[in-house]
């Protein structure tokens, strides 16, 4: 169990499992379940995410990049190339239109920092809208479920708006995803698999163009200047066309929207290739649902009667589980479990114990471990960790089997208790 606590003391729950099964909770006890599921000979993680007594699922196909394992979402239905067409190609005259979010505390909330579109010139300006009030609407509940149901507080300082150009090459962004999708529905109509590198974040890595991505969830990152910042929904970062080194795990973006307390906008940022993956996931599920959506909205264009088709099935979700009916139970037992690890570490106290003695051979004993080492030396010696702890520049290791808690200060041991 990895717990992280961010700079603005947000905390993420992790549970990595060797079946490649995992539990992640974030703010607001938001998380999701992770189970394996096989197709074709090809892994997908199943995931169920479970808000509010509401579970979900979605699906992802594992897959290998720069020595990096990275899941990259896979829709489970496609619509005609017609239909794609209508939500890529612009409306005959901008439309007009009115959400029904207007007026809702957290629009009032984000109200500096996101306006919508007076009109629709096209679809993928209304996706556009349609995907950041949902992940704005899902950072302003999160908020409020860590604070209880109490009103969060107005922002400090006004944040770095989403200006009208940022809002453009999201709109761009969401174009491309939609011809992405569309050339999947031409392969699966073929009975052949998308290749997951290709509708992933590789494609957009290595092909010469900007990108831009829309944080789904709360994450931290590193900056320029090697300060730990946070991005939360709704943040907004763009990825210029770098080549990466070969053995690079992590890719550098620019901040173009954020709020207060966050990563600055201009600022220079290191994400992790599967953080950037889930963001890339994100956009996709998010307009998946707003394409859904879109054909029952009242005063848009109709879908043209070309492209009604049924929708298709994806070859993978034929028999694919649904929701993990534990899910709940799940994130719950494993918020607890770190609430538990949490009051461990806090009343352990300040003071040094004296380094344990390696436990007798046989087995060989682990090297015992000293003042000094480097998490690295640690972790080549005992293991990984039964739960790690971060928070800022210190780091928590707790070994249950072995009674050891060890404590790294800037990546070195400086206490063992």
């Amino acid at each position: 169990m990895d717990v992280h606590r961010g700079p603005d003391g947000r905390r993420e729950i992790r549970n990595e499992r060797a079946d490649h099964s995992r539990v992640v909770v974030g703010r607001g006890g938001h998380g999701y379940v992770q189970g394996r599921y096989m197709y074709g000979g090809h892994e997908y993680g199943h995931r169920t995410y479970y808000e509010h007594g509401r579970a979900y699922d979605r699906y992802y196909r594992r897959y290998d990049y720069h020595g990096v394992v990275l899941e990259g979402y896979s829709p489970v239905r496609y619509y005609s190339p017609a239909f794609y067409g209508y939500a890529y190609a612009p409306w005959a005259a901008p439309v007009p239109y009115t959400w029904g979010f207007v007026g809702n505390p957290w629009a009032v909330y984000y109200g500096g920092y996101f306006t919508p579109y007076p009109v629709y010139p096209s679809p993928a300006f209304w996706l556009t809208d349609y995907m950041i009030s949902a992940s704005l609407q899902a950072d302003y509940q999160a908020r409020l479920d860590a604070a209880n149901g109490a009103a969060p507080q107005a922002f400090a300082a006004p944040p770095a708006p989403l200006t009208a150009d940022v809002k453009q090459a999201i709109s761009a962004e969401v174009q491309r995803q939609i011809a992405l999708e569309n050339a999947e529905a031409t392969q699966v109509a073929k009975n052949a698999e998308p290749d997951p590198a290709s509708s992933g974040i590789v494609r957009m890595l290595t092909d010469n163009t900007a990108h831009v991505f829309l944080a789904g969830a709360d994450i931290d990152v590193i900056d320029a200047a090697g300060q730990q910042c946070a991005l939360s929904k709704g943040d907004v970062i763009q990825l210029n066309p770098v080549p990466l080194p070969p053995d690079a795990a992590t890719a550098n973006l620019v901040v173009l929207a954020s709020k207060p307390q966050e990563c600055q906008k201009g600022n220079t940022v290191s994400v992790p290739l599967p953080d950037l993956q889930d963001m890339q996931n994100h956009m996709r599920e998010t307009i998946d649902t707003g394409l859904t959506d879109m054909q029952s909205a009242k005063g848009l264009p109709p879908v043209p009667q070309s492209a009604r088709a049924m929708p298709m099935a994806a070859p993978f979700a034929v028999g694919a589980p649904g929701p993990d009916p534990t899910a709940s139970t799940q994130i719950t037992d494993q918020v607890q479990e770190a609430d538990k690890a949490e009051q461990e570490v806090a009343g352990s106290g300040g003071s040094a114990a004296a380094p344990i003695a390696a436990p007798p051979p046989p087995p060989a004993a682990p090297k015992e471990p000293k003042v000094g080492m480097t998490i690295a030396e640690i972790e080549g010696s005992l293991g990984p960790p039964s739960v790690k702890f971060a928070v800022g520049a210190k780091t928590t290791y707790t070994y249950k089997d072995l009674g050891v808690k060890i404590i790294f200060t800037g990546g070195k041991v400086t206490e063992i208790q």
